[in-house]
C-alpha cells in the first residue's frame, strides 16, 4: 500500500514541477508493482518486456524501427543492435532499458522516483516503457 507520505510527496512534486513531473509520477504509479513509490530495475524490465510483446505484432521476437515507433533514434537503434541486423531482440531491448535506468539513477540507490524520472535520462527511459 502507498503511504500517505508518498502520496503527499508525489502531489507536491507534481504541483511544483508541472505536467512533466505529473507524468513521471503517473509512470511510478503505473509500473510500481510493490507500491513503494519508486521503480526498481525489475519493475522497469517487467514493464519493458510487456511493451516489447505489444510492439511485436508479427511475433517474430524482434522490433524493427517501424515497430519501435520513434522510441529510439536511428543512431540509438544502431548502437543497441550488436548483431547489426536492424532489429532488437528482447535481450537487446532490455539492455538499452537497463542502460537508461542506470543513467537516470545518479544516486545509485537502485530505485527511481518521480524526480529522477523527470530528468532528461529519466524521460529517455520512459520513452522505452510507453
Amino acid at each position: 500500500m502507498i503511504s500517505r507520505r508518498s502520496v503527499a510527496l508525489a502531489l507536491t512534486l507534481a504541483l511544483l514541477s508541472g505536467p512533466a513531473c505529473a507524468a513521471s509520477g503517473n509512470a511510478v504509479k503505473m509500473f510500481d508493482t510493490d507500491n513503494d513509490g519508486t521503480l526498481d530495475l525489475a519493475e522497469v524490465k517487467k514493464a519493458a518486456s510487456a511493451l516489447f510483446a505489444r510492439l511485436d505484432p508479427d511475433r517474430d521476437g524482434t522490433l524493427d524501427a517501424r515497430e519501435l515507433r520513434g522510441r529510439l533514434t536511428a543512431k540509438e537503434l544502431a548502437a543497441a543492435d550488436p548483431d547489426r541486423d536492424g532489429t532488437l531482440t528482447l535481450d537487446e531491448y532490455l539492455a538499452v532499458v537497463e542502460q537508461r535506468f542506470n543513467a537516470a539513477n545518479p544516486d545509485k540507490d537502485g530505485t527511481l522516483d518521480a524526480k529522477e524520472l523527470n530528468s532528461r535520462a529519466g524521460r529517455a527511459l520512459l520513452r522505452l516503457l510507453r
